[in-house]
């Protein structure tokens, strides 16, 4: 018995695995060395006043399986319009203070994980795997991990804005 070729049986939507695919990934993506050359250039900046950037393991794994990756989103989105997404934490290089001033909100680590190239929102991962977008508007909440972060982004999918407290 074949499997269905029309039926979906990857871990994304249909249109944002073929996003995806045409950016490059591939199911068992996993591209360490680029993880490990950025964890190391986040490690070693410092912000003028001092901040330092986290890199932990859900990061370094975002990073190994989708660094890299220029995704974009075909069609009009569901609720949002989608943007073109660049999947590298370099994009977050000088925004340690941003990222860390998350993170105390939050009580966790945030790292970055790219860009919005559109809009400019700055990516960002916690420790926990959460995604978040840090724009001019404020802070939004992207989903509870890569996989349902990315499909909200590519499918046009309205975030929620976190609020204090």
């Amino acid at each position: 018995m074949h499997p269905d070729p029309h039926t979906s049986t990857t871990r994304f939507p249909t249109p944002v695995d073929k996003a995806l695919r045409t950016a490059g990934w591939q199911p068992g993506r996993w591209d360490i060395r680029q993880a490990e050359i950025w964890a190391d250039a986040l490690r070693d900046h410092t912000s003028p006043a001092g901040h330092r950037h986290a890199v932990f393991p859900a990061a370094v794994e975002a990073w190994a399986e989708f660094g890299g990756l220029t995704i974009t989103p075909t069609g009009t989105g569901r609720q949002v319009a989608p943007t073109t997404l660049h999947l590298d934490p370099l994009h977050g290089l000088h925004m340690a203070r941003t990222l860390a001033d998350l993170g105390r909100a939050l009580d966790t680590d945030v790292s970055p994980l790219g860009t919005e190239s559109d809009t400019h929102s700055l990516l960002a991962i916690d420790a926990e795997g959460r995604v978040y977008a840090l724009d001019h508007t404020g802070d939004w909440y992207l989903g509870p991990d890569i996989d349902q972060a990315l499909s909200a982004l590519i499918s046009g999918i309205e975030p929620a804005r976190l609020t204090a407290g």
